[in-house]
C-alpha cells in the first residue's frame, strides 16, 4: 500500500482521471470520485490530501470545504480551478482550504510540489495530534500519581495525628491513674461533653474536636508539681498559683500541633468563667466559644461529682442544684439547662 491516501473530487472525467494518473505516478495512493457528496461520503482519517474542484453539480467545493471542516479531520484540501475563476480559489483559501492549482495541469513539478507539502502540513497536524493526546495522557497520569500521591501523604498525616493525639492522651491518663480520686476524670468529662454537644446538635466535626480537646485538656499537668491536690484541706495561695497554670502550660505543649489548634484554645481557656473571673485571662462569656463553655460544665461537674482527698463527692441532684446556682456567672445557662436534661433523662446519653 501506497504510504499517502489522496482524495480527489471533479466531475469531469479527463480531468479526473489524468490527476488520477500523475498522482499515481507520484506514488501515491488515490481514490477519485465526481462530486462533494461523495467526497464526504469516502473521505476518513487516513487520507493525506484532498483535492477538490469548485464548480461540481449538487455540492460544489466550497460547500464539500464547509463540511470536511465539521468533519474535522483537518486534511489539507487543495482547490483545482479553471484559469478564469481565480477568485474562487482565494475565497476558498479564505474559508480554510490549504492551496490551489490551475488546470489543466501542465507544470508538474509545481503540481508535485504543492502536493508534498500539502502531505508535509497533514503530517505536521497528525503529529501535532498525536503529541497533544500523549501530553494530554501524561498530563492525566501525572495528576493520577500526583492525587495518589496526596492521598498517601493524607493518610500518612491522619495517622502521625492520631498517633500524636493518643500518645498525649495515654500520658494524660497515666497521670491521672497515679491517683485514685482522678482515675477516670478524662473519659468521664469526655462522655458528659458529647452528651451535652449531642444535645446541642453539634455537627460531627464539632463533637470530635471537643472529644479530642476533653482527652487532653489536663495535659499541663504533666510538668507542673501537682501533688498537694491529693492532701486533705484548701490549698496554699502558692500551691493555687502552681495548680492554676496548667491550662497555659497545656496550650504551650499542645498548640505548636497544627491539627490541635482549635483544641489548644479550649484547653487554655477551660478553667474561664462566664463572668470573666476565671484563669488564666478573665475572659468573659462572649470570649469564649460554645466548646470551651462545654468543657467548663463537664469538667466541673465531674469534679463535684467525684471523690477527692480534700472534698466529699456531691450526688448528682446536689451536682445539678450548683449547676443551675452558678448558672450565667461560672456556667452558660443553656449549656446548663440541656445536660440536665440529658442527665435527667437517661435515654438521652446514647
Amino acid at each position: 500500500m501506497s504510504e499517502t491516501k489522496i482524495l480527489i473530487a471533479d466531475d469531469d472525467q479527463f480531468v479526473r482521471e489524468a490527476v488520477h494518473k500523475i498522482l499515481e505516478i507520484f506514488g501515491h495512493e488515490v481514490t477519485a470520485v465526481s462530486d462533494g457528496q461523495e467526497v464526504i461520503d469516502a473521505v476518513d482519517n487516513t487520507f493525506s490530501t484532498i483535492i477538490l474542484d469548485i464548480n461540481m453539480p449538487g455540492m460544489d467545493g466550497f460547500q464539500t470545504l464547509e463540511k470536511l471542516n465539521e468533519l474535522g479531520y483537518d486534511i489539507p484540501v487543495i482547490f483545482l480551478t479553471g484559469a478564469g475563476s481565480m477568485d474562487y480559489a482565494v475565497q476558498a483559501i479564505n474559508l480554510g482550504a490549504y492551496d490551489f492549482l490551475t488546470k489543466p495541469i501542465n507544470d508538474l513539478e509545481i503540481f508535485s510540489i504543492k502536493i508534498k507539502r500539502a502531505i508535509e502540513k497533514r503530517m505536521y497536524v497528525l503529529m501535532s495530534k498525536a503529541f497533544e493526546e500523549n501530553l494530554q495522557i501524561e498530563v492525566e497520569r501525572k495528576t493520577e500519581d500526583i492525587r495518589n500521591k496526596n492521598i498517601l501523604l493524607d493518610n500518612y498525616s491522619h495517622q502521625l495525628e492520631e498517633t500524636t493525639l493518643n500518645m498525649i492522651t495515654t500520658l494524660q491518663v497515666a497521670l491521672e491513674e497515679k491517683d485514685l480520686y482522678t482515675a477516670g476524670h478524662t473519659k468521664r468529662v469526655t462522655n458528659y461533653s458529647q452528651m451535652i454537644g449531642r444535645a446541642l446538635n453539634l455537627p460531627d466535626e464539632d463533637l470530635q474536636t471537643l472529644a479530642r480537646a476533653c482527652q487532653i485538656h489536663d495535659i499541663g499537668k504533666l510538668v507542673i508539681d501537682v501533688s498537694c491536690i491529693q492532701k486533705p484541706g484548701p490549698l496554699t495561695s502558692e500551691e493555687w498559683s502552681n495548680v492554676k497554670r496548667h491550662p497555659e502550660i497545656g496550650f504551650a505543649i499542645v498548640s505548636p500541633l497544627k491539627f490541635l489548634k482549635k483544641e489548644a484554645e479550649i484547653i487554655k481557656y477551660h478553667h474561664e468563667r462566664m463572668d470573666g473571673t476565671g484563669y488564666p485571662e478573665s475572659r468573659s462569656g462572649k470570649d469564649l466559644d460554645i466548646l470551651t463553655k462545654i468543657l467548663i460544665v463537664a469538667d466541673s461537674y465531674d469534679a463535684m461529682t467525684s471523690k477527692r482527698s480534700y472534698k466529699i463527692n456531691k450526688s448528682m441532684d446536689e451536682a445539678i442544684n450548683e449547676l443551675i446556682r452558678c448558672s450565667g456567672s461560672q456556667f452558660d445557662p443553656e449549656i446548663v439547662k440541656h445536660f440536665i436534661h440529658v442527665l435527667k433523662d437517661p435515654s438521652e446519653r446514647t
